[in-house]
C-alpha cells in the first residue's frame, strides 16, 4: 500500500516566546510524517517532547520553519479546519462530573454535528465503532468523575478515534497504563495505522514498547537535539544508546533491549543451553556473578 505524505516540516525550531526573548526547545527539525505509519517520540524528562508535540499539532506556533498539513501550510488552517484533519490525545486530566463516556465519546464528533451537536445514526456508528476498537463497551455508561486514570485515557482516545481524521497525535497515551494494556493500546494504534492509513503520532516513555512497534523514531535531548529514524537504523548508528545510556544502563544492540549494569564481583562457567539457561544467566547477573559466554556449552 502506497503511503503518502501528511505532514511536512521544515526547518522547525519549537519553543516559547518570552517577555526577554524566545526560549527555545528543539531546532532544525526537518522530516515527512506518512499516512499508515506510526512515529513514536522518545527522550528523557524535560527534554521537549510536549512542546514538539504541541506544535506540531498546532496548538503552539513554531519559533521558526514551517509545518505542512496535507499541503499547507498549518498557520493557514482555522480551528475548525483542524479539527476535521488533527486528532488530538493529552495527558490533562478531565474535570467533568456530570458526563457519561458515551457522551464524552460522542464529543469527537462535534467537528461534524454542528451548532446543536445533534447526533446521525452514521455519527452514532461511529461512536460505537470507537468505543468497540479501545474495547471499553463495560464503560459505556459509567460517569467520567468514577473512572480511574487508565480508564480515562481509553476513553480519550476513543474519542479521538471517533473524530475520523487522517492524523492522530498523542501525548504519552499509556502513561497511567498497566503493561497489558500500554501493549494493547500502542498495536491498537499501530493497527489504525496500516488498516486504516492513519499518521499516527505519539511520545511515550514506553522505550522498549516503542522499539518494537513504531515505524519510525525520533529522539529528543537538548544535548544531541532531534535525530530521526526507523529503530534499526538508530540502533546500529549508536545513537538510541547516545540518547538514553546512563552510568549504570546501557543499550544491547544484539537484543534491542536497554539492561541495566550490575557490578560483576566474580565470573562463573555454565553448562547448558534453551531457555533455562537463560533465565540462570540473568538471575546470576542480578546478583554481580557474572558468566563467561565463551565457556556455555550449546
Amino acid at each position: 500500500m502506497i503511503r503518502k505524505p501528511t505532514i511536512e516540516i521544515r526547518s522547525l525550531m519549537t519553543g516559547y516566546h518570552a517577555r526577554h526573548g524566545s526560549s527555545i526547545v528543539s531546532e532544525n527539525i526537518t522530516e515527512t510524517l506518512f499516512s499508515g505509519e506510526l512515529t513514536c517520540l522518545l527522550g528523557p524528562n524535560g527534554s521537549g517532547k510536549s512542546t514538539v508535540l504541541k506544535t506540531l499539532c498546532g496548538f503552539i506556533p513554531p519559533l521558526d520553519g514551517d509545518i505542512m498539513v496535507q499541503g499547507r501550510s498549518i498557520s493557514s488552517y482555522s480551528s475548525q479546519e483542524l479539527a476535521g484533519i488533527i486528532g488530538v490525545v493529552l495527558t490533562d486530566k478531565l474535570t467533568l462530573n456530570n458526563m457519561c463516556v458515551e457522551e464524552l465519546v460522542a464529543l469527537g464528533r462535534s467537528p461534524y454535528t454542528g451548532f446543536w451537536g445533534r447526533l446521525s445514526s452514521y455519527d452514532k456508528r461511529i461512536v460505537d465503532e470507537a468505543i468497540s476498537l479501545v474495547r471499553i463497551e463495560d464503560l459505556r455508561e459509567r460517569m467520567i468523575h468514577t473512572l480511574s486514570d487508565g480508564e480515562r485515557q481509553k476513553v480519550m482516545i476513543a474519542k479521538a478515534l471517533a473524530q475520523e481524521t487522517p492524523i492522530i497525535f498523542l501525548d504519552e497515551p499509556t502513561a497511567f497504563l498497566d503493561y497489558p494494556s500500554k501493549a494493547e493500546i500502542l498495536q491498537l494504534l499501530q493497527k489504525l495505522s496500516r488498516f486504516n492509513q492513519k499518521t499516527v503520532f505519539l511520545s511515550t516513555h514506553d522505550l522498549e514498547l516503542a522499539l518494537q512497534i513504531a515505524d519510525k523514531i525520533w529522539l529528543i535531548d537538548k544535548k544531541y537535539g532531534v535525530k530521526t529514524g526507523t529503530p534499526e537504523d538508530l540502533a546500529l548508528s549508536g545513537d538510541l544508546g547516545k540518547y538514553f545510556e546512563r552510568e549504570d544502563m546501557y543499550f544491547d544492540s544484539s537484543s534491542g533491549m536497554f539492561k541495566i549494569s550490575t557490578p560483576v564481583a566474580e565470573k562463573i562457567r555454565i553448562i547448558g543451553s534453551g531457555v533455562r539457561k537463560k533465565m540462570i544467566v540473568r538471575s546470576f547477573a542480578r546478583n554481580g556473578i557474572g558468566v563467561d559466554l565463551s565457556l556455555i556449552k550449546i
